[in-house]
């Protein structure tokens, strides 16, 4: 299970519609065993595309270190689709190199945002409960 404080959750969906019409993407730091997420980092979108997403390298290497300045790890990543389902694509599935992260996507298809995540493991899709607190 993921456990997201309504801070952070805010913060994913507001990036998402921030970043249109290109994905967004973050990355979730916090504690491993339990899944619950202390911090969310917002992070440039080095693709610069609507299709895929590459967290950048000085983003990722900063929240990296500030997660263990602060006593926890980077546990996940973030993005969003913009005009489809909260399901990991092809490219998601072959980027997740993580099978203990978390891969979170904010889907911008419908009306209102659907923030979905998921373990991916070995080209495995789990799709795990998001506890907003």
């Amino acid at each position: 299970m993921l456990r997201l404080p309504h801070s952070a959750y805010a913060q994913m969906i507001g990036l998402a519609y921030d970043e249109l019409p290109l994905e967004a993407c973050g990355l979730l730091g916090g504690d491993p065993r339990s899944g619950d997420v202390d911090r969310f980092y917002p992070c440039r979108n080095e693709a610069e595309s609507a299709k895929l997403y590459t967290v950048a390298s000085r983003d990722m290497l900063h929240a990296d270190r500030d997660a263990e300045d602060r006593g926890f790890e980077l546990i996940g990543v973030m993005h969003s689709h913009t005009h489809t389902d909260a399901y990991p694509s092809p490219t998601d599935v072959r980027q997740a190199l993580d099978p203990t992260w978390h891969y979170v996507i904010v889907s911008l298809k419908h009306d209102a945002p659907v923030l979905r995540s998921y373990r991916i493991t070995e080209g495995t899709i789990a799709e795990e409960p998001v506890l907003v607190v």
